[in-house]
């Protein structure tokens, strides 16, 4: 009798310890507004992005999972309000009032520099998880602006959706075709041979707005940025960082001419780019720029 009632406690423990367990998956999402997979989890916008409690260096693993590797909270923080989206490739915080995502972040890997889904047969379309008014096809008709990629369409190949998914107008924003098809396509492709080279990068970019009034295209009144910022971090062997300032302009220059450390792309921009970093690493990556790291020549 002893021995069986020993027994109970012993069963009655274990269900106890079981059950107790549903706690870990007790999520709690916080303010802000969060789109994964086309779901909307959250109604409530965000003034800056989620950061990480903890500042731990970024792994380089990368386990070719159908979703982007977040090693580390990457995204940046902005006093802006948002709403941010997660997607297969990247995360974005769009602007309402400017029909334009404020920062599109991603972790670019050596796997994700190539891939069998390309970009033939798709087109740009109106996302569904923001608000009307919103960005559409007729916005950019005849406007005289090219539906300009901030995550690349050349970035995504290694993912059906997250080829899919970079055609989100939240994506993109109205850009010259000399800049969207040139010095911009230029610094594209030199992020994926960077990728290539050291293995994996974090990278960030959006529009600048230089100006107090902004031109708009289309019915939704899309505001066209005068310029666009892209931040680059690598933390494979010392770590080092990289910014860039391109004008929406006709310029065709060589691509020295748009570096600047992340510290200017900070001041110009008004974001706080990569927070979670340890701040002794932060301050290193941010203030200098050493262009033969990144193999630019002057």
């Amino acid at each position: 009798m002893q021995q069986m009632k020993y027994l109970i406690i012993v069963i009655i423990g274990a269900l106890a310890t079981i059950y107790g367990k549903g706690t870990l998956f007790n999520n709690d999402a916080g303010d802000a507004t969060e789109v994964s997979a086309g779901k909307t989890m959250s109604s409530k916008p965000v003034s800056s992005a989620k950061g990480s409690a903890s500042k731990s260096i970024p792994s380089a693993k990368d386990n070719a999972s159908s979703r982007q590797q977040k090693t580390f909270d990457f995204t940046p923080k902005t006093k802006a309000d948002g709403i941010r989206l997660e997607r297969t490739a990247y995360t974005l915080l769009y602007n309402k009032e400017i029909r334009l995502p404020l920062w599109v972040a991603w972790h670019l890997t050596k796997n994700h520099t190539s891939g069998t889904n390309k970009r033939e047969g798709l087109k740009f379309v109106e996302d569904e998880d923001v608000p009307m008014p919103r960005a559409t096809n007729m916005d950019y008709v005849n406007s005289g602006y090219d539906r300009g990629h901030m995550c690349p369409s050349g970035d995504n190949k290694w993912s059906a959706r997250a080829q899919e998914e970079s055609f989100l107008y939240t994506n993109c924003c109205p850009q010259l075709h000399t800049l969207n098809a040139g010095d911009w396509e230029e610094l594209e492709s030199k992020c994926r041979y960077w990728a290539r080279k050291f293995g994996d990068i974090y990278i960030v970019c959006g529009p600048v707005f230089l100006n107090k009034k902004h031109k708009t295209i289309g019915k939704s009144r899309v505001v066209v940025p005068e310029a666009f910022y892209k931040v680059v971090l690598c933390m494979q062997g010392t770590p080092k960082g990289i910014g860039f300032i391109y004008r929406n302009d006709l310029s065709n220059k060589k691509m020295s001419s748009y570096v600047n450390t992340i510290d200017d792309v900070e001041r110009i921009t008004g974001i706080d780019f990569f927070p979670a970093l340890p701040d002794n690493i932060e301050k290193k990556v941010e203030a200098t720029v050493n262009l033969s790291d990144w193999a630019i020549s002057e």
